[in-house]
């Protein structure tokens, strides 16, 4: 428990963190583009930072960058609180999001190393889909209650020291043994070669993930309901999402046939949010699922985990990044039904290919580069 309290914690405080700035959002920037900016300036951060540490991760160990990714989470708190400067800000959201691209990769290293992984994996998405809710409302019930604007990124800053200081204490290696240092060539031929088995897997985790981010970007202005409601529905699929990687995790599901399985029902769930945001709960709990499903096919495929993990999050965070764009442009240029059907068909096409996944099933199997 040692080892996994300050990944649990770490990562509800990263997340909370991570959304604490959106219910004064408006205060930060006198534009539109600012305020875009400074809410993308983190994915931009995180983005960038987890192919790299995860490669980091299998080369140098996860304990450094947990540690590193914590210190850079709470330092970037801190600054938040005492600027008002827009580029400041934004400058300072990428550093909080190069934080979170180091601290998750290697925290997801180090749990799906472990013989528990189904459940721990579980437990940690459950509290990183927490977070992001917490930093939303409880952010802005804090803003409400003390008129003081930052009061949310100082709370989950004081907060965040907790796990950075517990994360003092851990073992290297989360307590579990570590396969032998390989050199950076073998590292580089393992990269190669897991971009190319698990191709579809993360094509999976782009569109399955990055759907999310599509609906909850063009739900305000496709929907007629009041912020405050569509922020109510946001964090209602945040919540589904965190009550089914629990339940799933304990499941012990086949992960293909339920990548499979998620991806048609994730494509129905689109089409019914068109008619009503109830569905919202529908789509978390699908995203939840296949999160799940996802880190236990890597978890079962590959002892290194680090590299990974970094190609997991990296395609997470390309799908929350880019889908949203497309889908905005699609509904732009023509309306906003053929954006649904098309977001409904690309997840109904990760069903089809799903299966095309070159992986293995064997841990340490064949084709990982000798170690030395």
């Amino acid at each position: 428990m040692r080892n996994r309290f300050p990944l649990f914690l770490g990562v509800f405080t990263i997340m909370a963190l991570s959304n604490a700035i959106v219910p004064e959002l408006a205060s930060f920037g006198d534009s539109t583009i600012a305020q875009g900016t400074i809410y993308s300036a983190y994915f931009l951060g995180a983005f960038l930072l987890v192919l790299p540490a995860g490669l980091i991760a299998d080369r140098a160990g996860e304990l450094p960058l947990v540690r590193g990714g914590l210190l850079l989470t709470v330092a970037s708190g801190v600054l938040l609180t005492l600027t008002t400067s827009t580029l400041l800000i934004v400058v300072f959201r990428v550093i909080e999001g190069i934080g979170a691209g180091l601290f998750v990769p290697a925290a997801l290293s180090l749990i799906n190393s472990r013989p528990d992984h189904e459940t721990s994996s579980g437990y940690f998405m459950a509290m990183l889909n927490i977070g992001l809710v917490a930093g939303l409302i409880a952010s802005g019930w804090l803003v409400e209650m003390t008129g003081f604007g930052v009061s949310g990124i100082a709370t989950f800053t004081l907060i965040g020291a907790i796990p950075t200081l517990a994360s003092m204490v851990m073992q290297p290696g989360g307590g579990q043994p570590r396969p032998a240092r390989e050199p950076i060539r073998n590292t580089g031929r393992r990269l190669l070669r897991v971009i190319q088995e698990y191709f579809w897997l993360w094509i999976s985790t782009i569109v399955l993930l990055g759907i999310t981010g599509a609906l909850t970007s063009l739900y305000p202005e496709f929907s007629d309901l009041s912020p405050a409601l569509v922020g109510l529905v946001i964090a209602g699929m945040s919540t589904a999402t965190a009550i089914a990687v629990i339940v799933v995790s304990h499941a012990h599901l086949p992960p293909i046939p339920t990548i499979k399985g998620a991806s048609l029902a994730m494509a129905a769930a689109v089409l019914c949010v068109f008619f009503s945001p109830v569905f919202f709960i529908l789509v978390g709990a699908i995203a939840g699922v296949v999160m799940i499903a996802q880190l236990a096919y890597l978890a079962e495929s590959e002892t290194r985990q680090g590299v990974v993990m970094g190609l997991f999050n990296a395609a997470s965070y390309g799908g929350m990044t880019f889908l949203p764009v497309l889908a905005g442009f699609i509904a732009e240029l023509t309306t906003f039904v053929l954006a649904f059907a098309i977001i409904a068909l690309s997840a109904v096409l990760v069903a089809f290919t799903i299966g095309r996944c070159r992986c293995r099933l064997a841990p340490g199997a064949a084709g990982d580069p000798p170690s030395s």
